[in-house]
């Protein structure tokens, strides 16, 4: 079948057209990819800021149809839609059984697990997914059932960036009506923060990117003003009269726009961490601003989502048309062009990217 493979950090993904996939296991299932996305998670993972192994098939926001299902699978079977969640939701592991299945204990077991043969030799797919491929292995845990009438670039989306950006307004921030909200950075998980934003009922969101049109295009999907990073300041003083917001969301995953994310929000005000930074890249605060302050500073891990309830209520906002997504696929495209897509993304051209499998 065909993959899309990283080779080597900072080049070009190479594509293969005779990738094949380990024997199926218990409790796995055998998955037709028929959409996905390209998420700037994917570009992490070429310029390693997200460790990932190489080889490395990419991709971690699909959806598809099940085509087979390993020894002891119940929960769906052959010919089920489904979306690809590259954290599972085992619902019996410690974090699962506290309720924060987003922080399921099975994931590392799944990122580490080869389900690809590349020459013979086992090479995993990138956050234990691989969605740049036409088909893959995954537990049955790191699947969610949808309905079979919703377009699979439709469903897809909620994969990753969706629920992530979402899922940090409405679960990880916990936004509330009428409150005042910045969103740092206008990509595809900011587009979706500033929906969450909305959908929670915001009074005001202000959207700051440095990419004229991306401002734009964050008027569609709910901000209320925007800004480049030079402009803020005067933004703050005229929405929030200085004080500062309510919530802060940065969804770039820089040290820079994290630290401004904590200074946006005022005085016991909540600062939520979307985007993933380096591991060797370090933010400072004094201890006295940490007390004085008094904010809640806090990361969100996959939009804090129970992945098996949130993700279903996502795509009843949509049929709803509380949640926009046709407007956040920029364009489609055959795997053959991902690497287009990747350049496409960095050049802020587009919200998502999605290839077409079918």
């Amino acid at each position: 079948m065909k993959a899309a493979l990283l080779t080597a950090l900072n080049t070009d993904l190479v594509i293969r057209d005779d990738i094949e996939l380990v024997d199926l296991g218990p409790g796995e299932v055998h998955v037709k990819i028929v959409s996905s996305g390209v998420c700037h998670s994917d570009v992490s993972a070429q310029n390693g800021t997200i460790p990932s192994g190489i080889p490395c098939v990419l991709g971690h926001e699909g959806a598809g149809i099940i085509q087979e299902v390993g020894d002891g699978v119940t929960d769906v079977k052959v010919g089920d839609h489904v979306i690809v969640s590259f954290v599972p939701a085992c619902s019996k592991c410690n974090a699962c059984l506290r309720g924060q299945s987003y922080l399921c204990e099975t994931a590392p077991a799944m990122m580490m697990t080869p389900h690809f043969l590349v020459d013979g030799n086992p090479v995993p797919g990138f956050a234990g997914c691989g969605t740049f491929a036409e088909a893959m292995i995954v537990p049955v845990a790191a699947t969610i059932k949808v309905d079979d009438d919703i377009p699979l670039d439709i469903v897809s989306l909620i994969g990753c960036g969706v629920t992530t950006g979402v899922g940090a307004a409405i679960n990880s921030a916990g936004v509330t009506p009428g409150s005042s909200v910045v969103v740092f950075g206008c990509g595809g998980v900011g587009i979706s923060a500033i929906q969450g934003a909305r959908i929670a009922g915001a009074a005001e969101i202000v959207a700051v990117d440095l990419v004229e049109s991306k401002l734009e295009m964050a008027k569609r999907f709910g901000a209320t003003h925007v800004c480049t990073p030079d402009e803020f300041e005067g933004i703050k003083k005229e929405v929030t009269a200085g004080e500062g917001f309510d919530y802060a969301l940065e969804c770039i995953g820089n040290p820079k726009t994290i630290r401004a994310t904590y200074d946006a929000a005022r005085r016991g005000g909540n600062a939520t961490i979307v985007g993933v930074g380096r591991m060797e890249e370090m933010i400072q605060f004094s201890a006295f601003e940490l007390f004085y302050a008094d904010k809640e500073l806090k990361g969100s891990m996959y939009g804090g989502a129970n992945v098996r309830t949130f993700m279903p209520k996502l795509l009843r906002l949509w049929k709803t048309g509380k949640l926009d997504l046709e407007s956040m696929i920029s364009r489609r495209m055959p795997l053959e062009e991902v690497n287009d897509a990747f350049e496409a993304m960095q050049a802020g051209e587009v919200i998502r990217s999605v290839l077409d499998f079918a």
